[in-house]
C-alpha cells in the first residue's frame, strides 16, 4: 500500500519537526521551568501540525550531527558577509556621488531541494545590497537584484553572489 507509507512519512516528518522545534525552543529559553516546557510543547505541536510535512522531504537527515556543525558554520559565514555588506552599503549611502550600479542578474545554483533553495534565497535577501527576486527551481536559477553589479556573466555573478553560501547550503540542506 503506497498510500500507507506516504502517510507514515508525513507523520514521521511531523514528529521530527516537533522534536527539532522543541529543542530549539528549549535552547532559546535557557530555562527548564514547567511553564516554558508547556508553552514550548504547545508551540512545537502547532508548528509540527501546520508545517511538519512542508519543512523537510527526508526527516532522517535531521539526526546527522554533522549537519548542525555545518549550520553553525553557515550562521558565522552569514554574519561575516552581512557585516561586510552593511559596511559597503553604508559607505555607498554616505558617499556624495552615491556610486551604485543596480541591476538584476541571473545566477545558477546546484541546489535541488526546496528547503535548500529557500534558505539560499533568504540568506541572499538578508545580506544588504542583494535581494532575491525570483527562483526557478526546475533549472536551478535565482534572479538577484544587486546594488552594484560587478559581473553580468552567469558564472561570474554566481561565483561572486552565491558561492559563499551554496557550498555550505548543500552540506546542511541536501
Amino acid at each position: 500500500m503506497p498510500g500507507a507509507s506516504w502517510g507514515f512519512k508525513k507523520m514521521y516528518s511531523k514528529v521530527v519537526t516537533f522534536f527539532v522545534s522543541f529543542l530549539i525552543w528549549t535552547l532559546l529559553c535557557f530555562s527548564l521551568d514547567w511553564q516554558h516546557i508547556l508553552i514550548g510543547g504547545l508551540v512545537s505541536s502547532v508548528v509540527a501540525l501546520m508545517m511538519g510535512d512542508m519543512f523537510t522531504d527526508y526527516p532522517k537527515k535531521w539526526f546527522h550531527p554533522r549537519r548542525y556543525g555545518w549550520f553553525i558554520y553557515y550562521i558565522l559565514v552569514f554574519a561575516w558577509e552581512c557585516f561586510k555588506s552593511n559596511i559597503d552599503v553604508a559607505s555607498r549611502v554616505l558617499h556624495p556621488r552615491l556610486p551604485i550600479n543596480p541591476g538584476i542578474v541571473k545566477v545558477k545554483t546546484c541546489l535541488k531541494t526546496e528547503t535548500g533553495l529557500t534558505f539560499l534565497a533568504n540568506f541572499i535577501t538578508l545580506t544588504p545590497g542583494t535581494l532575491s527576486v525570483d527562483v526557478d527551481p526546475e533549472n536551478g536559477y535565482l534572479y538577484i537584484h544587486w546594488i552594484d553589479v560587478k559581473a553580468q556573466g552567469l558564472e561570474e555573478a554566481s561565483k561572486i553572489i552565491i558561492s559563499k553560501f551554496e557550498k555550505i547550503s548543500k552540506e546542511v540542506f541536501e
